[in-house]
């Protein structure tokens, strides 16, 4: 007799988990009791469940399950940002960075498994591209977090303040996942995190940012990197399909139809001599113009073979302050977590590359006369 499949009760949404109890001959409102169980005191053994009957217990341990990712390893910087790597059902790694700053903990989450865009200074994208990740596995991250610095009840003592999708992949190409994820994120029977403490960042997939609006108000953020359409279909490729204008305008519908002031965050990674110059600068002053945003600069952090230098900090004061006295609410991100490879742009993990970029990408350093980069270790703990 073969087993039946267990369902995986980490990733459901509330509706959802209300739909299992009553697809099992139960009452709806159990979904709430296992729902704090599972995400306020990270509890996966349904024994622990004081509140919740022995029958009920049994059944579900034939029909259910609480199974967060492997965690393989994990690292704590010198700064106090820590990285985990987390094995996922595909068998390749993903990378989950927790980053304490002034009274907020914001975790970074991953959505698939390397990334099927590959723009052109992210060490993400030239690991290729493996799978997306299930919401067990995207809320799953969060799951693991908060539960290494303990179980604690109280939701304003959690570890987890902010969550940004900013991890590895392109969160709009998992769509469906990814609102799940973001859904338990702030359900007061998950994670209680405010909508506005919530950042999905993309690259700019044009119809889903208005597919999101349909389903979702958490805060966007735009990973724009470039002024005009020339240098961005080099350092993000996905522009040649959706051009600046026209994700610009997605981005304006998406900000304009939340009924409340709110800003989109422009992220732009500075690399040196490409695109940090003053004229790139006023470019992109023109380019936002009027636009209800805040900016986001981040210095490149180097990976290996990657072709592209960090900005001196003169350059970065000086395209700053351009902005500023443009009229823009400018800020430059700290780097953090670069002594364990856990700065923004350098989340590899492992990935069972799939579209055999990675191969490609090893294939041309080693005819430029390039050594092959080293792998990161996923087995420190």
């Amino acid at each position: 007799m073969n087993d039946v499949a267990k369902t995986n009760l980490l990733g459901l949404t509330q509706p959802q988990m209300e739909t299992f109890f009553e697809s099992i001959g139960e009452k709806r409102f159990r979904a709430g009791q296992v729902m704090k169980w599972i995400h306020h005191f990270g509890v996966d053994d349904f024994d622990a469940m004081t509140n919740v009957g022995k029958a009920l217990r049994e059944k579900l341990k034939a029909c259910a399950e609480i199974r967060g990712p492997e965690v393989v390893s994990q690292d704590i910087s010198s700064d106090g940002t820590r990285k985990w790597v987390v094995r996922v059902a595909s068998g390749s790694c993903v990378e989950t960075v927790y980053i304490p700053q002034n009274g907020r903990g914001t975790l970074c989450v991953s959505s698939q498994a390397g990334c099927a865009l590959d723009c052109s200074f992210c060490s993400t994208g030239k690991q290729g591209f493996n799978s997306d990740l299930t919401s067990a596995e995207i809320i799953g991250q969060v799951w693991v977090a908060n539960k290494s610095f303990g179980t604690v009840p109280a939701k304003s003592d959690r570890a987890v303040t902010n969550v940004v999708m900013m991890g590895m992949g392109e969160p709009l190409l998992n769509f469906d996942n990814v609102v799940a994820a973001m859904n338990i994120m702030m359900d007061d029977l998950g994670y209680g995190i405010s909508k506005r403490k919530v950042t999905l960042s993309t690259s700019g997939v044009a119809p889903m940012i208005d597919k999101l609006a349909e389903v979702t108000d958490v805060a966007l953020a735009l990973s724009l990197h470039a002024p005009n359409d020339e240098l961005r279909n080099k350092l993000v490729p996905i522009n040649k399909k959706y051009p600046l204008a026209v994700v610009l305008d997605a981005c304006r519908r998406y900000i304009g139809g939340l009924g409340e002031k709110r800003s989109l965050t422009v992220e732009y990674t500075l690399l040196k001599d490409v695109n940090d110059q003053p004229e790139h600068a006023e470019q992109l002053a023109t380019l936002l113009k009027d636009f209800p945003c805040k900016i986001n600069l981040i210095p490149f952090n180097p990976f290996p073979h990657s072709g592209y230098e960090r900005p001196s900090n003169n350059a970065i004061r000086r395209f700053q302050d351009l902005l500023h006295h443009a009229g823009f609410n400018v800020t430059v991100r700290t780097t953090r977590g670069d002594d364990i490879d856990a700065a923004c742009g350098q989340l590899v993990g492992q990935v069972m590359d799939r579209t055999r970029r990675s191969e490609r990408y090893i294939a041309v350093r080693q005819l430029n006369g390039e050594a092959e980069a080293p792998r990161p270790a996923v087995s420190r703990t």
